[in-house]
């Protein structure tokens, strides 16, 4: 029997309640399919900061670098809002994918037929919609340096953040999302600002330029802004958007309302070598954490893409995704997703135990 070690990170918030849910499907599928998880459940971010004073404590990385894959919830907190930047829950993150060199971000966006109605957008725009954002993570404004706050001789203060790539780094994130669009329908959409950013004119140069060794691909481009807009006025165009760290979180976000709710969307965060990171895209929630609230399917379908991409678990990530679907097909929503047309409101613990019927039942 192969057994994967999997680094466990509840996180802070509404964490721990998805982390329970996500992780007893785990075992009962793995039950299913000949294989075992040995979780490593390690603090990060608020809950590491109250336990041991810093968000990315050296044993938590350890356990993260010695893994198969890392399974992470949620973190942050208002609470730690006050502490030094350095202190913070997301510096820890951002830490963190520095570390393992995380520099690749898989956000798909697919439209599950039973959710058209919790969607905000009418069903004839977003019907069909299946789109990945690949987001460079390493680079870009989170990064770049100098960065800071002064007080200038008159009293006033002043704070910066540089946006800065190399070619290097667009040219590695460039031929992930050609080749995940390889697998998919041929098309790539880059999103900069080259009309007016320097580094965003290096972004489609480079780009443009390494595009050459895929003659399969259809390369488009499209400004921020205009591409902000075109989530919402046409999603079906997009098959996958390639774009910077900045851009791609914010558009990701925006594009998880397509869905119907944030609590739906997945990601995986990834290497060159070496342990992914599967998390959902939503935050931790602390108004709802603890009331049995939560939606916990985002990192259910984390976990699927953990399943696929870092164990080559093929079946078993398929299986769970479509336990996933079963259930909502059956009409079980959070909170979150409550439509006119839905009569079947759970809690975050209810809807994880549908969807491990379904899994005990293959």
């Amino acid at each position: 029997m192969k057994t994967y070690k999997i680094a466990l990170l509840p996180g802070d918030g509404i964490g721990p309640e998805i982390t329970r849910v996500t992780q007893n499907i785990l075992v009962a599928l793995a039950n299913n399919h000949g294989i075992s998880f040995k979780f490593d459940e390690k603090d990060f971010g608020g809950s590491a900061i109250e336990s041991t004073g810093s968000p990315l404590p050296e044993d938590t990385l350890k356990a993260c670098k010695d893994s198969d894959a890392v399974l992470l919830a949620a973190i942050g907190n208002p609470k730690f809002d006050s502490l030094p930047r350095d202190k913070r829950p997301e510096t820890g993150l951002l830490k963190l994918r520095e570390e393992l060199g995380l520099f690749a971000n898989i956000r798909p966006v697919k439209i599950c037929d039973a959710l058209i109605q919790s969607s905000s957008l009418k069903e004839e725009f977003i019907k069909g919609v299946d789109l990945v954002v690949v987001r460079e993570l390493t680079g870009g404004i989170y990064f770049g340096k100098p960065k800071g706050k002064i007080t200038l001789e008159d009293g006033r203060e002043r704070a910066f953040n540089t946006m800065s790539y190399s070619s290097h780094e667009i040219d590695r994130i460039a031929k992930i999302a050609f080749e995940l669009a390889a697998k998919r329908r041929n098309k790539v959409c880059s999103v900069d600002k080259a009309n007016v950013l320097d580094v965003s004119q290096l972004w489609r140069e480079r780009i443009i330029n390494t595009v050459n060794e895929y003659p399969n691909i259809e390369l488009s481009h499209q400004y921020v802004d205009n591409a902000a807009m075109q989530l919402v006025r046409n999603p079906n165009q997009f098959d996958v958007i390639l774009t910077s760290n900045l851009f791609g979180d914010i558009l990701s976000d925006e594009a998880a309302m397509l869905t119907g709710s944030i609590g739906m969307l997945p990601s995986a965060s990834l290497s060159s070598s070496g342990p992914g990171v599967f998390e959902p895209v939503h935050g931790s929630a602390p108004d709802i954490a603890g009331k049995n609230l939560a939606n916990p399917i985002a990192m259910i379908l984390s976990a699927a893409m953990m399943l696929k991409i870092s164990l080559n678990e093929i079946i078993a990530s398929e299986n769970l995704e479509n336990a996933v679907y079963e259930v909502l097909q059956k009409g079980f929503r959070t909170v979150d997703l409550i439509s006119e047309k839905s009569n079947k409101k759970v809690g975050c613990k209810e809807i994880g135990d549908e969807i491990l019927k379904v899994i005990e039942g293959l």
